[in-house]
């Protein structure tokens, strides 16, 4: 848990609680709340991971509810090529609770692109800026997409990690 997080109340349908005392049982519910209609899909995979699916013009507000609002930390983002459009996984973990959250974005192979977190988590720079390289997702409003992983003579748009590569160019 976060510095300064534990004693933090909120104020959810007019119950106050304090973080402190939360329940197992009560944290998925808690999210679930504050997320509210953003929500497209919620999917419990089992009693520890929870997948919610969320349109990308909602994203940079449900992380800030999830990071900043409920205290719950960043363990990574994943991005991945699903032949149809790309995924974006973003990975948060309730430690106290032992839960896990991921929010799930889907982004067109069209337009590539998803606003950046990194205003809100700095430490999402670094993954943006992989998944930027290795699938050609474009962070809109991150302050530094360059280089990071591949060689500086491979290929300008080539990406590696989409179903589309072709090895021999």
């Amino acid at each position: 848990m976060r510095k300064g997080i534990k004693h933090q109340t909120f104020n959810i349908k007019h119950v106050t609680f304090n973080i402190k005392h939360l329940t197992k049982v009560m944290i998925e519910d808690i999210v679930k709340e504050k997320l509210g209609n953003r929500v497209l899909n919620w999917e419990k995979k089992n009693e520890r991971r929870y997948y919610i699916e969320i349109q990308k013009e909602n994203l940079q507000e449900s992380v800030g509810i999830l990071f900043r609002d409920l205290g719950l930390r960043f363990s990574i983002a994943s991005g991945v090529d699903i032949i149809d459009n790309f995924e974006i996984l973003y990975h948060f973990s309730s430690d106290h609770e032992d839960k896990f959250f991921s929010l799930r974005v889907k982004i067109n192979k069209e337009n590539p692109e998803v606003p950046s977190i990194s205003g809100i988590i700095t430490a999402a720079k670094w993954i943006e800026r992989e998944i930027w390289e290795l699938l050609g997702i474009n962070f809109v409003g991150h302050p530094g997409l360059k280089r990071l992983l591949l060689a500086e003579d491979w290929p300008e748009g080539v990406c590696p990690l989409r179903k589309d590569y072709n090895k021999n160019v």
